[in-house]
């Protein structure tokens, strides 16, 4: 049986043609949920007289009771969506199901397997949509005064498609001004489609967003200099979100480091990688 409630949605910016950042406000109130979880967005499909369902991460954090916020890019190609087309179609005001959030594959690890606190940094590494989960991770860590260092990787094709670019900028100017023992942040953004017109003012990382991890002939990623030291599985735990290529990418790179996923962990239970596929 499918537990759904009402929600109206509260807010719309259309960031491109194909792309959206959307607020849904429960009609009776906030549940409680954990950062990094999902849930499903259920719209009534008029020509096939039922609520088609989809799942979304949710953008936002659980310290904010207000409402949730999802980034959606509009599925067109090869048949449009069902969900994300009645979603860019939607006013404010518009209703829609939700289910209860869920998921437990990006949730925070704040412990090592022997019970003490995990203090390693926490890189999060969102191709496309996949950024989502880890702006919650943000606004989640930085509003209880976490003290971890957080690198956050976003990769996208084209330089608006950097959907929150500006949060993620100005969350690191606060770092700077604060100082890394009060709010240790770093944001990097890579595009994959450089000699694009609409790209010609780019002048950061290029390549898909897994080549943060691609080691140079000396043996150095971006990442390390980002970072300034190797990441190892000792000072470092990986969350990643996006398409299984992405997921690939960056394990494929770390696993002659020593990392192992969760789904393929050690002995002890330990591991440094823990990702979500959507697609």
């Amino acid at each position: 049986m499918v537990v759904e409630y009402k929600a109206k949605i509260t807010y719309i910016q259309i960031l491109k043609e194909d792309l959206v950042v959307i607020r849904l406000k429960p009609v009776n109130g906030m549940p409680k949920y954990q950062t990094g979880q999902f849930l499903t967005i259920g719209v009534p499909i008029p020509s096939e007289k039922k609520i088609v369902r989809r799942a979304y991460s949710i953008a936002s954090h659980p310290e904010n009771r207000d409402y949730f916020e999802f980034v959606i890019r509009w599925v067109r190609k090869p048949l449009p969506g069902r969900v994300t087309t009645e979603l860019f179609y939607a006013n404010v005001g518009d209703e829609v199901a939700l289910g209860d959030p869920t998921g437990n594959a990006l949730q925070i690890d704040n412990e090592m397997t022997d019970g003490t606190p995990d203090m390693r940094r926490i890189v999060c590494v969102g191709g496309g949509t996949g950024l989502a989960p880890f702006i919650a991770f943000a606004k989640h860590l930085h509003d209880i005064n976490d003290k971890r260092e957080l690198i956050v990787l976003h990769g996208a094709s084209y330089v608006d498609e950097l959907s929150y670019k500006e949060l993620l900028t100005n969350l690191e100017d606060e770092s700077k001004e604060r100082g890394d023992n009060e709010w240790n942040f770093k944001y990097r953004a890579a595009i994959s489609r450089p000699k694009e017109f609409f790209n010609r003012s780019w002048s950061g990382h290029v390549g898909r967003v897994e080549s943060f991890f691609k080691p140079s002939k000396q043996g150095v990623s971006p990442i390390d200099e980002i970072v300034g030291e190797e990441v190892t599985p000792q000072n470092t735990k990986v969350y990643i979100c996006g398409y299984q290529g992405t997921i690939d990418g960056v394990i494929e790179h770390l696993s002659p480091k020593g990392f192992v996923t969760k789904d393929d962990k050690r002995e002890d239970g330990s591991y440094e990688i823990k990702y979500e596929s959507y697609g």
